[in-house]
């Protein structure tokens, strides 16, 4: 089964009186439950592609249907919810709110929706990702690679239908991307989560299921 499914997807920018065709014609299946990475060097439309999937960009032409959602015929209220209840998010720079504790950081994608978390499946993530004993430390006293799983434990806190990650260990020495990276794998296997990733990482796209390559726009086989 697949939980994105993208036709004919074109997404061109104007930058002045030229038009840059960021995306150019994508067809793409992600199938659910599985690892899936695109790489491509920059300016390749990685980026692009995994904001369309996220609904945080609006197709020039063709369609993203994600958890079998068309995209394209949801509000902006809707797409927002979506957003915060089907999709989890992972940034290259953490994203982390300094006020709040690790455990209010991890929680907070369901305090927006007044919701408290499952206490069996928060122990089980914070343990999995190595975060027990840092739950009311602030995000400044931990490390790049702590802050990363702090991060990836907030994207999976709701059990999202998929989860999407722009460069999670662009930021790391090998060792660190290397952890990451496979407790990024271990975790979304572990709780059965569909996990796509744009990286130019290579060590990183060896742990996939799947590899996509994105040139100029286009999927290069």
């Amino acid at each position: 089964m697949d939980i994105v499914e993208i036709r004919r997807l074109k997404k061109y920018f104007r930058d002045g009186s030229q038009v840059v065709k960021a995306l150019d014609g994508i067809d793409l299946s992600i199938e659910k439950g599985k690892f899936t990475v695109i790489v491509g060097a920059s300016g390749s439309g990685k980026t692009t592609l995994l904001n369309t999937i996220a609904g945080l960009y609006e197709p020039t032409e063709g369609t993203v249907t994600v958890d079998g959602m068309d995209l394209s015929k949801m509000g902006e209220e809707q797409l927002t919810v979506f957003r915060r209840r089907r999709i989890g998010f992972v940034f290259q720079g953490y994203n982390l709110i300094p006020e709040l504790t690790v455990k209010e950081n991890i929680v907070f994608p369901l305090a927006l929706d007044d919701t408290r978390p499952d206490p069996a499946y928060f122990s089980g993530l914070v343990h999995l990702l190595g975060l027990d004993n840092y739950l009311d430390a602030r995000p400044h006293m931990l490390s790049g690679g702590a802050q990363q799983c702090t991060a990836i434990a907030r994207a999976l806190i709701t059990k999202p239908s998929i989860v999407l990650a722009d460069e999670p260990t662009g930021s790391f020495d090998m060792k660190t991307t290397q952890n990451v990276a496979g407790l990024l794998k271990m975790t979304a296997a572990t709780f059965r989560q569909t996990l796509l990733v744009i990286t130019h990482n290579l060590d990183l796209a060896q742990l996939a299921d799947r590899v996509v390559r994105l040139q100029d726009g286009k999927i290069v086989r």
